[in-house]
């Protein structure tokens, strides 16, 4: 039986996601149309926009649909027209959409440096954005985003959020943020649909133009399946409570932490989501350890394994200072409400003889 342990990388399809999208499938109309099938459509469409809005406390017309966080961060960083602050260990949809972004570093912790922020925006001359992530997808790190959100309105910095990995999971103040980049297959929802949410009205230029969709500030024919896939698992996330996982994943890490003093754990003691665990094994390469779970039917990731599934070298880990001979042997375990102990079990034996197999053949 596979055991399913990389939430971060995408989650199942939740089944008020499948069964709204289900329905959708037997209403045939493009929105875009004004006859009484495309008006349907678009009354769906924007029945699910409401519900997306309310979630972020936010107008509809702010809601504007994308293929995902991606296009999304995209959106936002390379429509606006002015300075970009990136943090040092932000997704690469967002570190690679800019090649003038001004990088801003993080501690030991992976928490964004305020006061070389504060620095950097000091030097303003141009219309800036600053854009740090709630929580990032390799180390489950939770950034200080009202305190970053403070320094920014402070010289009158417009502040993007990429808050693909903390919806649902942590709780936000979704007032401090002006651009909010979502993606519904990281809460259950389906693959192929996001959104850029604008709580602030920010001049951004579109990157897809032609037929005027989505205020024209994202040309193309809706997602509608995808969207009614997205508002449903947006309305689940707002009842789920993930303490019963933080709970099992500290057990995961005391466990292994007894049965293994080699077992390094990179982010233990910092705010972060309350799934994720960063576990280095010695001598033995992420990737190696991934192929290996794979093969005992546990799906895990390496900590950088977010592009056509090429395992590299974590950016994120470079950027904490953790040291490349354990960076390089890191892997993520991220899990899911559907997790349980039995599961923790199985990985701790796994992760046990993959260790005492490896170590075995380094000493001959």
């Amino acid at each position: 039986m596979n055991l399913y342990f990389d939430y971060n990388a995408t989650a199942p399809l939740c089944e008020e996601s499948k069964q709204a999208m289900l329905e959708g499938m037997d209403v045939t109309g493009n929105a875009s149309s004004i006859h009484q099938n495309g008006r349907r459509v678009r009354q769906k469409i924007e029945q699910a926009r409401e519900e997306i809005a309310d979630f972020f406390k936010a107008s509809p017309a702010g809601v504007i649909f994308t293929s995902g966080a991606t296009e999304a961060n995209h959106l936002a960083l390379c429509g606006f027209e002015g300075r970009i602050i990136v943090s040092a260990i932000e997704h690469d949809s967002v570190d690679q959409a800019r090649t003038d972004r001004v990088v801003c570093p993080v501690n030991a912790k992976g928490v964004l440096d305020l006061e070389v922020l504060e620095d950097l925006l000091k030097e303003i001359e141009d219309p800036t954005m600053v854009c740090v992530m709630a929580a990032n997808n390799e180390t489950g790190i939770v950034q200080p985003i009202e305190e970053v959100s403070a320094l920014a309105k402070k010289y009158e910095a417009v502040v993007h959020c990429d808050a693909v990995q903390a919806i649902g999971r942590v709780s936000l103040s979704w007032e401090c943020m002006d651009l909010i980049s979502v993606s519904a297959h990281k809460l259950g929802g389906p693959q192929g649909v996001g959104a850029l949410i604008m709580r602030k009205e920010v001049p951004l230029k579109a990157q897809l133009r032609g037929g005027g969709q989505e205020r024209s500030f994202r040309s193309g024919t809706e997602n509608f399946l995808g969207i009614l896939g997205f508002a449903a698992a947006i309305k689940k996330a707002r009842n789920q409570n993930w303490k019963g996982i933080k709970d099992l994943r500290d057990r995961l890490e005391e466990r292994l932490a007894k049965q293994c003093s080699e077992a390094s754990f990179l982010t233990r003691l910092e705010p972060r989501l309350p799934n994720t665990s960063v576990i280095a094994m010695k001598g033995v390469k992420s990737a190696t350890q991934v192929m290996s779970f794979d093969l005992a039917g546990i799906a895990i990731s390496a900590g950088a394994a977010c592009s056509s599934g090429r395992v590299k070298s974590s950016r994120v880990l470079r950027a904490m200072g953790v040291p490349e001979d354990l960076s390089e042997c890191a892997i993520r375990v991220s899990m899911g409400l559907d997790c349980e102990e039995r599961m923790v079990g199985q990985f701790l034996e796994t992760w046990m003889k993959i260790y005492t197999q490896t170590q075995s053949q380094l000493r001959r």
